[in-house]
Parts: C-alpha cells; structure tokens; sequence
C-alpha cells in the first residue's frame, strides 16, 4: 500500500512538473529571442509526460517504446532538414493534421477496448473524436490548398450553405446516438460499430466542408484555428482518458491557439465566425478589376535611390518566402547601413502563409530581432522613410483595404507603403496575391515595379554597392 502510494505521488508531482515547464516553454515561445528555449522546454516536458505515463499504465514494453522514439526522432531531424523554408506552413498543417489524428485514434481506441462508460465519459469521447477527426481532414485541405495541389481560392458551391447545415445536424444526431448508446431505436436495432464508423465518416466530411470555402487570405487564421482544435481535441482525450497532464497540455494548446486566432482576425479586421462559417453563408461575388499604369524599374536605376537614402524600410511577403530571397536582403541591408542609412523591416501579422512566418525566415538570415517592427508602430513613420522595399507582398500593403469600401479587405489593417516617399515592389509578374485581387498600389505616382526573381535582383542591387 505504501509502495503504490509513493508511486502515486511520484507520478502526480512529475505530472505537475511538466504542466509547469509546458507553461513556461509557452511564455518563452512569445518572443523569437527565446522561442527555442520554449520549443526545448516543452519537449522535455512532453518527454516527462509520455514516460511517466507509460510507467504508470504499463502500456507496451520498454523496447517499443524506445523504438517509436528513435523513429519519431529520425523523422523529426529529417523533417527538419529537409523541408524547405518554402513549404514550412504546409509542415504546420500536417503537423496540425497528425494531432488530430492521434486523439482520433485515441478516442477509437477507448471505445474499441471498453464496454461500459458514463454518459460523459461517452461525450468527451465524441468530442475527441470530432474534432480530432475535423482537424485532420481540415488540415489535408490546409496542405493541399498551401501546396497549390487545390484553387487556394474559396471552393464553394450552389446550396453549400443547406448542405453543411444538414451535415451539422446528421452529426448531433450521430453524436446522440453516440452518447445514449441506443440497442433499438423507432424499433430497429442499430449497432454500436455502425454508429461509431459513421461519426468518423462524417466528422471527416465536416473538416473538409469546413475548410473548402475559406480563401486564401485566410490561410494563417486556419492554421492558427487548426493548431487550437488539435489541442481541443487532445484535451477531449484527456477527460476520456481519465489523464491529467493530457487535458492540461491539450487546454493550453488550444487557449493559446485560439488567442493566436483572434489576434490574426483583428490583424485582418474579420470576426472568428466570419471565417469559421463562411461554408454556412450564401456565396457571393465581391471581384473588383483595378487598372492602371505600372511604371517599371530596374535594379541598376533602383541602386542609385537606395544609395542616396537614409533610411529604408522592408516589408517581406511569401515571394521572400519562395525566392529564398532573405539572405540577400540581410547582405544588402549591411551594405544600406554601411552607407549610412537606417534598415527596419514590417512585419504584418498574416504576412506569408502561416504565424511569424516572416519572422522565422528572417531569423534564419540572423537579422537583428531589434530591426523587426510591428505593423502598428511601423505606420506611425512609414512617410518619414525615404524608400519602402515592397518583397514579395501583396495583400497586406494592398491600400484598398483603406480606400475601396467594395473591396473584400476593405478595412483591414495593412502596412501603409504607399505613404513612403519612393516605393519599390519585387515582383515576378502582375499576378494578384493570395487573396486573389488586384492592388492598386502598384499604379500609385511614388511606386515602381521592379519585376524578376527578388534574390536575383537584390544580387544585382548589391553589385552595384560593391563596385
């Protein structure tokens, strides 16, 4: 009794220990300074929590374990290696979708090995299923839209708004049958087998339906949202599981993400439910042709500009991003500050495809965190900065969010780069961004497109400053 009490004690105190250190390493992944110190508290705390439970319910044997771990981690390294910065927001939402795979499989699994729970019991246990299931099939459309394998534009269709709503409703039902566990219903025996296969059929369905109609633009908010019902979906498992450190990893997973969303939807002047539900919403057409004359420029013309300026800021998109055109930025702008101007670069919050994607991509060319501003503290001096280097954005300096109430952003917050006093876009083409719309900044007086691949252009920028 002793012996089992001890245990018991060491387990719960190893159980706190990590919820701590899974707090903290939140704390640390607030500010890139110290997100890899996060990143490396959290692992260990997950490593805590994954042994101690394994000690504790005697599930496989040792060796399994060892072997899934050295797995997980060759996987790990290689992901790491060899995943492209480019494909980075894709990684994000398998991973996002890998989650909710494992509280699906989780939530099948206890069903599959136990006959007799309580109702709640059987409720959580839906709910882990649900959204884990959600989550995995919602995070494949993520992929597949980030990835260009499908339109990255709204997928919607005539009486989609009738269908999802019937969809939710035949999963409530599914869910109550789920629950009560009914042997006979309006006289016909229905079994449990049919009732749990046909939840996960149909949750599947929900994610897909779910994720379809949401553009583009909103990528990084389903990203965001996506990483949140992983952990909803882990907390769910927790409470079927009857294991603490579950729900509590699982709660602050999905607390943090859905922080992360709501401060990306106020970035993008949206409401949560606007993106959440727009496949329960009547489709409507809100394109808007913009025309006007572009005035192109080359990186030798451009090079004489910069050299007189005295200061310079940049505003980086998902081109950077693709153009891997960051450590040339980084090398250009040691050359700007040699010569006596001052580099900042904006960073808007949905920039790219995925959260602080921007910044992790200049992180990698060790720019300065201190040269990193917001887009709100950035706009209060954008027209003292004699040049705006415009690399590879589009919707998020697209000055129709201010000035065109017909546009689909019109009031959302964006970089003010058409309010610097000389405007340069690398550009590879015309193309709208990810939004799918036109942007009249590229026609304003003070802006000059300067079309090609951006590494090779700041190469040539940089040329010049070198002879």
């Amino acid at each position: 009794m002793i012996e089992t009490t001890t245990t018991d004690l060491v387990i719960n105190f190893s159980y706190v220990l990590a919820a701590a250190l899974f707090i903290f390493g939140l704390k640390l992944l607030g500010h890139p300074s110290s997100a890899r110190k996060g990143n490396l508290l959290s692992s260990i705390a997950m490593l805590i929590a994954i042994v101690v439970t394994m000690f504790d319910n005697n599930i496989v044997s040792f060796q399994m374990i060892a072997i899934a771990m050295l797995a997980g981690s060759i996987l790990g390294v290689l992901a790491a290696r060899m995943i492209a910065m480019t494909a980075m927001p894709e990684m994000v939402s398998l991973l996002n979708g890998i989650g909710g795979l494992a509280s699906l499989f989780v939530a099948w699994a206890t069903v599959e090995t136990n006959s007799e729970f309580t109702a709640f019991t059987m409720l959580v246990t839906f709910l882990a299923l649900l959204i884990g299931a959600v989550t995995f099939s919602g995070s494949l459309i993520a992929w597949a839209k980030l990835s260009e394998h499908i339109t990255g534009r709204s997928v919607t269709f005539a009486g989609q708004a009738v269908f999802n709503s019937l969809l939710v409703l035949v999963i409530i039902f599914t869910a109550y049958l789920f629950v009560a566990q009914p042997t006979m219903l309006a006289g016909v025996s229905i079994d449990f087998n049919v009732v749990l296969y046909t939840a996960m059929a149909l949750a599947l369905l929900f994610g897909i339906m779910l994720v379809l109609p949401i553009g583009g633009a909103d990528m990084p908010v389903v990203i965001s949202l996506l990483n949140s019902y992983s952990g909803l979906a882990a907390c769910a498992a927790g409470f079927a599981l009857h294991n603490n450190i579950l729900i509590v990893a699982g709660s602050l997973v999905g607390a943090s993400g859905i922080i992360l969303t709501n401060i990306m939807c106020k970035a993008m002047n949206r409401s949560l439910s606007n993106v959440l539900f727009s496949g329960f919403m009547p489709v409507t057409n809100n394109d808007m042709v913009i025309e006007g004359e572009v005035k192109p420029l080359s990186a030798e013309d451009a090079y004489y500009v910069l050299e007189a300026a005295q200061s310079v800021v940049v505003i980086p998109g998902y081109g950077m991003a693709v153009a891997q055109a960051q450590h040339a930025m980084k090398e250009l702008q040691q050359l700007l500050e040699e010569n006596g101007a001052e580099v900042a670069y904006a960073i808007h919050p949905v920039a790219g495809r995925m959260p602080g994607h921007m910044n992790v991509l200049l992180a990698e060319a060790d720019v300065s965190y201190e040269q990193l501003f917001e887009m709100d503290e950035i706009n209060k001096r954008i027209q003292n900065f004699d040049v705006a280097m415009v690399i590879g954005a589009n919707d998020v300096v697209n000055p129709a969010a201010r000035e065109m109430k017909g546009s689909p952003i019109y009031g959302m917050p964006v970089i003010n780069a058409d309010l610097a006093k000389n405007v340069f876009v690398l550009k590879r083409g015309m193309a709208s961004g990810f939004a799918g719309i036109d942007n009249p900044l590229f026609f304003k007086p003070n802006c000059r497109m300067i079309f090609g691949d951006a590494k090779e252009t700041l190469g040539h920028m940089i040329r010049q400053f070198s002879d």
